[in-house]
């Protein structure tokens, strides 16, 4: 994991385990529907945060007979793992309990405290936003759209916190207009309301993440900008003559598989083969550091048959 990431993941974890306590205390003191929502969303997330650091230590596993190309996925695993814990916890809990205070309203007490906390924790969740923001801005294009930056990430951590962040910061919105709008109408209803409309975000959040996060886990190419650029480190080598064809798939956020069919001059010794292949390798690796492993199979053009 990258540094970046972990100091988001961090600052997000500190933030959301102090908005979560004050939540619940102020559920307690209110009875508010959309806090009780937005506590058990915190709280969720905070349990979210602590995965994703435990996802990281698990992939620098080291390799084994069982695992020849290591535990990398591990962080695509307890990111998926995220978004289910972020739909059941987060999302179905706050429909649940919008839902349950429609049929049994009741009206909020002390609107002065749920609106204090309420406050406080944006101001945390902005904390903890607005660093996710800045680690991901050293990493994305400027020219890339967040939305594009968030579907095409290798790296799960700061696209999970991102969205987190940005669900958060609309729940809590949400949460203080029901609150409010609540109590200057006299009918609580309002208040599930927010909380409803807090569940239908996160369980969208959770839905978005689990899909990015599935095809993560299944195997996702390189890049088209990298996988060009391993085209031409190949091509550009004076013994070879044409790339036939090119696979290439993340094991991890770092960690990226190659795999290609190549035509080389023919009267190449097989000693001068190996020689070549060797001199490719290097190739690649210097514009592409995270190409940790490289097959690279000798063939012939037209005799060449794609599965």
């Amino acid at each position: 994991m990258q540094e970046g990431s972990k100091k988001a993941i961090v600052a997000a974890f500190i933030a959301n385990l102090g908005i979560s306590i004050a939540k619940f205390v102020g559920f307690i003191l209110t009875q508010s529907a959309g806090l009780l929502a937005e506590s058990v969303h915190s709280l969720a997330d905070t349990g979210n945060q602590a995965l994703l650091l435990f996802g990281s230590k698990r992939a620098r596993k080291e390799a084994n007979s069982l695992h020849p190309f290591g535990y990398g996925r591990e962080r695509y695993f307890w990111s998926f793992v995220v978004a289910l814990v972020l739909f059941s916890m987060g999302g179905l809990f706050a429909l649940y309990e919008g839902i349950h205070k429609i049929s049994d309203p009741h009206e909020t007490d002390n609107l002065a405290i749920a609106i204090g906390i309420l406050v406080a924790a944006i101001l945390l969740e902005s904390y903890s936003l607005s660093t996710a923001v800045k680690e991901a801005q050293r990493i994305k294009p400027k020219s890339q759209s967040w939305l594009k930056f968030i579907k095409s990430a290798k790296q799960p951590e700061l696209p999970v916190v991102l969205l987190e962040d940005v669900g958060a910061e609309i729940g809590l919105f949400l949460a203080l207009g029901g609150v409010i709008t609540a109590h200057y109408t006299h009918d609580p209803r309002w208040d599930a309301v927010g909380s409803i409309s807090i569940g239908v975000l996160l369980v969208i959040i959770a839905a978005f993440l689990a899909i990015e996060m599935k095809g993560l886990l299944i195997g996702e190419s390189a890049l088209d900008s990298e996988v060009e650029s391993i085209k031409q480190s190949i091509v550009s080598h004076q013994a070879v003559v044409a790339v036939i064809h090119l696979r290439t798939e993340h094991l991890s956020p770092d960690e990226l598989l190659v795999a290609a069919k190549v035509e080389f001059v023919h009267s190449l010794s097989i000693h001068e083969l190996s020689k070549v292949i060797d001199e490719i390798e290097v190739l690649i690796r210097a514009q592409l550091p995270s190409a940790h492993f490289i097959f690279i199979e000798p063939d012939i053009a037209h005799s060449t048959i794609l599965n």
